[in-house]
């Protein structure tokens, strides 16, 4: 059980990381940027980018996280512990 929990905590720090590891830049906003020489301003653009791509993930993990203290809480229906 603690290797699953140790295995989900990983996948979840990665999954938060790997945006800042990647500075993934769309086609239109590296051409707009690569024709000036303002660094701060690409990383600006980088940093938006990540901020902006990354709510719909944390709207989604919170959705999955309540559905599943929901599914937990009314307990399993293959739990042989009830006589």
């Amino acid at each position: 059980m603690k290797f699953s929990s140790l295995r989900n905590s990983v996948c979840i720090g990665l999954a938060f990381l790997l945006p800042y590891i990647t500075s993934a830049q769309c086609a239109m906003c590296r051409a707009a940027l690569q024709t000036g020489d303002q660094v701060n301003t690409a990383e600006g653009i980088n940093h938006g980018i990540t901020y902006l791509m990354m709510f719909p993930y944390i709207i989604a993990g919170v959705i999955a996280y309540a559905i599943y203290k929901i599914y937990k809480k009314e307990g399993d229906p293959t739990d042989s512990s009830i006589s």
